[in-house]
Parts: structure tokens; sequence; C-alpha cells
């Protein structure tokens, strides 16, 4: 996470340009900016995920599947990929989602080693309660941001 919140001015950043042959300064001070900007909403999403006890991988892990509504599950491999966490931690939150009866695993048909995730009613339920916050949220700090 990038959480610097005063960033560097503009002649700090051309003055490290110069030393170091950078061609864009401003490019520098946009992406400096941009990191900054992501960071904050980050924490104004870790915040609401908060708020309603789950986290930003949970989520994640329900939109991911919801966002395919021409499938039933996903295999917890492609859902590990999508979000680019490691096999580890995909399989403890996994495991904590099913605890909380947000998703079910079953073994795939094709190949027993592998799980097949889905939403459960209640998963479903509980992303339809918490995602017009999640937007909510988005479209305020980006209304806030473009003040």
């Amino acid at each position: 996470m990038f959480f610097l919140k005063d960033l560097p001015s503009q002649q700090m950043i051309e003055g490290y340009a110069k030393r170091f042959s950078v061609k864009d300064p401003t490019a520098v001070q946009g992406a400096l900016t941009m990191m900054r900007d992501a960071s904050l909403l980050l924490r104004e999403l870790e915040s609401y995920f908060t708020e309603h006890g789950t986290s930003q991988l949970r989520f994640l892990v329900m939109i991911v599947i919801d966002r395919e509504p021409q499938r039933d599950s996903l295999l917890a491999s492609e859902i590990a990929e999508r979000i680019d966490v490691s096999r580890p931690v995909m399989t403890r939150t996994l495991k904590s989602m099913v605890e909380d009866e947000l998703i079910a695993m079953e073994a795939d048909s094709s190949d027993g080693r592998a799980k097949c995730v889905a939403l459960t009613k209640g998963g479903k339920q509980f992303l339809q309660k918490i995602l017009p916050g999640y937007f909510k949220t988005i479209s305020k700090f980006m209304e806030e941001l473009n003040k």
C-alpha cells in the first residue's frame, strides 16, 4: 500500500528527474498522485468491509464468482489466479468463508483434487446487501476527488 499523504513537490521531482535521467517528471508526479489516491480509496473500502464483518479479499472472492453468470461455480485455482493471491492465502480464506456459510465447496467432477466454489444463498444475500454501500463509497470518493 502507498500511504504517503504529502507528495514530493514538483520541484523535488524535477530535481530527481535530472539526477536520474527521468524523461517525464510530470508523469512521475501523476503516478504518485494516482497511487496515493488509490491507497486512500482502499482504506475507505477496507473500513467499509470491516463495518460489515468482512474483508476486501472475501468480497473479491464473492464478486469474482458472482460476475460469472453463465457458471454456477469456479475452481478455487481460478479464483486465486483472478485475485492474484497465493494458494495458501486463498485456501485459508475459502475455508473461513465455508465456515461462515458464504460459499460452498465440493470436489470437481472431472478432477477430484480440484475444488469447485459457489456462492451459497447466504453469500448471495450478503453480497447484495453490501454492494450498494460499496458503490456509494467509491462514488463519494470520486466526487470528492474531482472537486
